[in-house]
């Protein structure tokens, strides 16, 4: 939804998510009567509860938005519009792998499932960067830096439902798709979908909180498909997902029509050009090196 929704828009959904969305659903997981986990749903950290639920609203919002001016010729080809700073992109990357040990080992309940969570939490995101960059190496003849750093983020994410509930074949397995994943899904989402999603986030959150959740049903040592344990975890696992998704995608499709109708979804097309820096917020610029005149 990035260079062309109101800011006012984005204050509000993001309230409503955050009072009604995040805090129903978490609790079917994480509260105190979490009828999900005790029918055995797994998400320890929030692939579902978290990522995929900002991964659809991203995909609802961005599909009622429309592309950005130019994203799009003629013909319906997508057109590159590049970020503005791919090292700062990349040092936001590390900080949020970095925060991510913390976010996936808070609710460790010792030392040894802790280290546990760090070097799950640590092989998901390294095996998903290499194969996403390897992708697009195959893919494009040159391999792509910021699908890479994309990659990195899709494997914590998808590991981050079973980084207490898997081991490190699981771990490596569970990056090495998220890495394609990643690739394959922010190419159909443009190419085929006609959603324009400037940083990927229904790729990254969305499709791998997606997977990240079923996986855990194929790769749970204690009782996955994959060890043993036959479908039902499996099953539950995709139960959560509909479960969770479906209250998402009602409550968000409902949210974003009302304000739609309302306040409206977009910034005109003459403050989109111009851009949101001056428009909704009162700067200049807020990336002066891009700018040819002299800012007072």
């Amino acid at each position: 939804m990035a260079e062309r929704t109101k800011f006012i828009t984005y204050c509000i959904y993001s309230f409503i998510i955050s009072l009604c969305v995040y805090p129903i659903e978490a609790h079917w997981v994480w509260g105190g009567t979490p009828w999900l986990t005790d029918m055995g749903f797994t998400d320890f950290a929030g692939s579902a509860c978290i990522h995929m639920v900002g991964g659809i609203t991203a995909f609802i919002g961005a599909a009622m938005l429309g592309p950005r001016i130019g994203k799009y010729d003629k013909n319906g080809k997508p057109k590159p519009i590049l970020g503005h700073n791919l090292l700062i992109g990349a040092l936001g990357v590390f900080i949020l792998w970095f925060g991510w040990y913390g976010f996936n080992g808070a609710a460790a309940t010792d030392t040894m499932q802790l280290s546990q969570i760090f070097a799950t939490t640590t092989i998901a995101p390294a095996v998903a960067t290499v194969t996403a960059m390897l992708y697009t190496w195959i893919r494009n003849g040159k391999p792509d830096v910021s699908m890479s750093l994309n990659g990195s983020l899709a494997g914590l994410v998808a590991i981050t439902a079973g980084c207490a509930n898997v081991d490190a074949i699981g771990a490596f397995i569970i990056g090495a798709i998220a890495g394609v994943l990643v690739c394959v899904a922010v190419y159909f989402i443009e190419d085929k979908l006609k959603v324009d999603d400037p940083v990927g986030a229904v790729a990254v959150h969305g499709c791998n909180g997606i997977w990240g959740t079923l996986a855990v049903g194929f790769f749970d040592y204690k009782d996955g498909l994959l060890y043993g344990g036959g479908v039902h975890h499996l099953a539950i696992q995709c139960l959560g997902i509909l479960c969770i998704a479906g209250w998402t995608i009602i409550t968000m499709t409902i949210v974003f029509v009302v304000l739609k109708k309302t306040i409206g979804l977009r910034v005109t097309a003459e403050e989109e050009i111009e851009g949101l820096d001056s428009t909704e917020h009162g700067l200049e610029s807020g990336y002066p090196d891009f700018v040819s005149r002299e800012l007072h």
